[in-house]
């Protein structure tokens, strides 16, 4: 059923949470084993209020960037799943909760990439919006300093993501908007669905007469919306799902 909805589809635009890249090493928020469920202060590094005001918070940031496994992580099955789709022809576009760039890593075209929480890839002054390469600013916390300035302006930096309490670039969301809007198939790829207004994208799709398809291990607030529910791993019904598409 979902394959033929795929094969018969003229564009797909899916929405990439988290889970996606768990099988790349990088876990995810929520789930059983998430960072914010063995550690709720974690969630505090993701607040802009306490992030500017507290500097221990941002110490303990600057330090989690660091160590952050997304560095040395490889593009699992799924992410190469939706190159395949893209080389079919069929993606309109893949709108990303995530920050760890392996979408493109795998080999998807940046421009068909909608990083709607920003990326990690990047660090950004809170002052001046000077961006810099992360790699750069890492460099200045292995150098010994723990809560590196902006080079420009001496302002707070951190990673070019959206935080809670920031709000999304507007022509991101709304690329992402269009994108919704415009295909036959929504699919969601392990997102828990429950961060706005990304996961409002769903109500877009499905109100412009798309099918949502929704693969997820948990349930999600727009099961009811659904389709489709897929409960299976992703890096294994993902690529089974697109190989008959392409």
């Amino acid at each position: 059923m979902i394959g033929e909805w795929l094969r018969n589809a003229s564009a797909v635009t899916v929405l990439t949470g988290a889970g996606i890249s768990t099988d790349s090493g990088i876990p995810d928020f929520r789930g059983p084993q998430g960072v914010w469920t063995k550690d709720p202060q974690a969630a505090a590094m993701s607040a802009i209020d306490v992030y500017v005001a507290d500097p221990a918070v941002r110490r303990r940031a600057w330090r989690s960037r660091r160590d952050h496994p997304a560095w040395g992580a490889e593009p699992n099955a799924g992410h190469r799943a939706l190159v395949d789709l893209e080389r079919a022809g069929r993606l309109r576009a893949i709108v990303t909760q995530n920050i760890d760039g392996l979408h493109q890593k795998a080999g998807s075209d940046p421009d068909l990439v909608i990083e709607v929480h920003g990326t990690m890839l990047e660090a950004e002054c809170l002052m001046c919006g000077r961006r810099t390469p992360m790699p750069e600013v890492l460099a200045r916390i292995d150098q010994g300093e723990e809560d590196p300035p902006c080079p420009e302006c001496g302002g707070i930096q951190k990673s070019a993501t959206i935080s809670f309490g920031q709000a999304l670039k507007p022509e991101v969301f709304a690329a992402a908007e269009r994108a919704a809007r415009e295909c036959d198939v929504f699919l969601a790829v392990g997102s828990s669905l429950g961060v706005q207004p990304a996961a409002g994208l769903c109500v877009e799709a499905v109100e412009s007469g798309a099918r949502l398809v929704i693969v997820n291990a948990q349930e999600t607030p727009y099961d009811r919306l659904a389709d489709a529910i897929v409960r299976e791993p992703i890096g294994t019904v993902l690529p089974t799902l697109l190989s008959e598409t392409c």
